[in-house]
């Protein structure tokens, strides 16, 4: 579409640049070589216009599209509402105005018609709520729901995914068991940079790659979650992590990650981010000091005499002089509790009885 907009801008530059040239005699009629800088002439005005046309037409348009898109069904009503009122308001005032003697009485309508117009388009929107009411006490309308707001279907938030949340794998369950509310928005650049994984000469790689891509394609045809693909790109910048900052900065503030270094800049932003090895910290069940548990002694600890095991969740269990116990069950004591960055660790002892 952009590459389109461009031919066409450059054409159309080209067309203005050569009627400018050749308006009366000419502006290179009387210049040694005129051909030549005519031709130049026309070449910098196909450049101009291939250069500045899509800023002039997409680039304004697709950002209305999302900023109306955005709006609630009530901002959107009200700013009609008020634009038209605006507008009739502009058009009674012209009238009167347009007698004044030119240019002031051509000029001066016009803006008085764009000055209440957009003035009344958002003194509405900033009192829709007031607005609603009063309709309502005058029985213009009625509620379905007499509790319900104005502003009740307000648009589902987007949520940029990133590329560790798709090679985890985890995704997919989370979203099927309905947690994650709103629109998942996978960036290209992202898909690209899934693609690259899924045929990386690493075994290992390639499978988590080809895994995150086989969840992606069942999350859009099965879940009930609706996944974006989106070719939002951020041309300036060259790493996927501040691409993802800044593409979250423009939909809903939101990413949903599993790496922790993007975890940390993007809240040092104001961005939201939904992390699921967080979740699934946050899910597991509370131990407390004095609590028994039954374990299994798999390996040794790093300290002398000390085993591990491991709960069904997956938290790990430091047993103090548990290595004696190995490969065997054991019940233990819970003697304290604590909480890494990695995950929550348990340390207990052996009951005696």
């Amino acid at each position: 579409m952009i590459r389109s907009i461009r031919i066409f801008g450059a054409a159309f530059g080209g067309i203005v640049g050569l009627a400018l040239g050749t308006i009366g005699d000419g502006l290179f009629s009387d210049t040694p070589n005129g051909g030549a800088f005519l031709a130049a002439w026309v070449v910098l005005w196909g450049v101009v216009g291939f250069a500045i046309l899509p800023y002039l037409t997409v680039v304004p348009a697709a950002w209305l599209i999302r900023a109306v898109q955005d709006l609630s069904t009530a901002e959107f009503v009200t700013a009609v509402a008020g634009l038209i009122l605006g507008l009739l308001m502009g058009l009674l005032l012209g009238l009167p105005l347009s007698a004044l003697p030119a240019p002031v009485g051509t000029w001066l309508p016009l803006a008085v018609s764009v000055f209440l117009g957009l003035g009344m388009m958002g003194l509405t929107v900033a009192k829709r709520h007031d607005l609603f009411v009063a309709a309502e006490a005058i029985g213009l309308f009625k509620r379905s729901d007499p509790e319900a707001t104005v502003d009740a279907r307000q648009p589902q938030p987007h949520i940029v995914v990133d590329t560790s949340v798709l090679i985890d794998g985890r995704v997919g369950e989370i979203v099927d068991s309905g947690f994650l509310y709103g629109t998942l928005v996978v960036p290209k650049f992202v898909l690209e940079e899934l693609q690259h994984i899924a045929d990386s000469p690493d075994a290992l790689r390639r499978n988590r790659g080809r895994r995150g891509l086989d969840i992606l394609s069942r999350m859009q045809k099965e879940s009930l979650t609706p996944v974006l693909i989106v070719d939002d790109d951020v041309p300036d910048v060259k790493e996927v992590d501040a691409k993802l900052v800044a593409l979250a900065r423009t939909r809903s503030r939101t990413i949903l990650t599993n790496d922790f270094n993007l975890n940390k800049v993007a809240e040092l932003q104001g961005i939201r981010v939904l992390n699921i090895n967080s979740l699934a910290n946050a899910i597991k069940p509370a131990v407390l000091p004095g609590e028994q548990l039954h374990v299994r002694v798999i390996q040794e600890g790093k300290e002398s005499g000390q085993g591990v095991g491991f709960l069904d969740d997956g938290t790990m269990i430091v047993v103090e002089g548990g290595s004696r116990y190995m490969d065997r069950d054991l019940d233990v004591a819970v003697t304290r509790v604590l909480q890494t960055v990695a995950g929550r660790m348990v340390f207990a002892q052996p009951r005696l009885d």
